[in-house]
């Protein structure tokens, strides 16, 4: 079974629409449990989540943790029951079936991986740059591609490094690559493109090819974080 942890900061906007999303677009036998795990939102996220959660069908398990994804996605992986773990952005919307397709990956022997993804737009940029996800190359993966790893693999490899405040999706899946390879489903989310939107996609995507070039020749944590509160936030 898988356990779904979904990461989130003031979502009560689109988080129902997410969970809806799940319940059409899998079978409940395969998902254990879904875990939010709240980063200290200030609109109705905690209500609007509670709220759902008594008349849903769905398992849906509302933690508490410190601002900060990693340290949201470690709490909920830690806690989590099932074998495979699904991690997941709450504006990226998984394709139909996606519980079967993990299963099957792992039942094939791959402990981890992601899918493809597009993004909700036509932008020109966008959609140039999500071509690039097809590639099983850690250089085109992303935290907005979803994420499923092994529980077991995923306590071997103690969880997200709570020292990156960004980048912590990308750091985790770099060391997945390195010590125990890697499989894209060649099935798509489809994932929101509202901070290119607020930003600027050329801007925006500027700014990340930056990033990844800087954690490349070895900046740190705090490094990437100066310059992501520098230029994008």
């Amino acid at each position: 079974m898988i356990s779904i942890v979904i990461p989130v900061i003031n979502e009560a906007v689109t988080i129902v629409s997410l969970f809806d999303h799940i319940y059409k677009n899998s079978t409940l036998k395969n998902i254990s449990e879904i875990i939010v795990v709240d980063g200290g939102s200030e609109d109705e996220t905690c209500k609007t989540i509670d709220l759902y959660a008594k008349s849903s069908p769905l398992n849906i398990r509302l933690m508490a943790s410190e601002k900060g994804r990693a340290k949201q996605m470690n709490i909920g992986g830690c806690s989590a029951t099932a074998s495979i773990l699904y991690f997941l952005h709450a504006d990226s919307f998984p394709p139909n079936g996606f519980d079967d397709l993990i299963i099957s990956e792992y039942k094939n022997g791959n402990t981890a991986g992601c899918f493809r993804m597009k993004f909700d737009t036509t932008h020109p940029l966008l959609k140039f740059s999500q071509w690039f996800t097809r590639f099983n190359l850690k250089l085109f993966r992303g935290g907005d591609q979803s994420l499923f790893v092994s529980r077991k693999l995923f306590e071997q490899m103690n969880g997200y490094d709570e020292q990156y405040v960004i980048y912590e999706d990308c750091e985790f899946i770099n060391r997945l690559y390195k010590k125990f390879g890697f499989t894209v489903i060649a099935d798509y989310v489809l994932t929101s493109a509202r901070k290119y939107d607020h930003i600027g996609a050329w801007k925006l995507q500027y700014h990340f090819a930056v990033i990844h070039l800087k954690n490349s020749f070895g900046a740190s944590a705090d490094t990437l974080h100066q310059y992501y509160n520098k230029h994008i936030v």
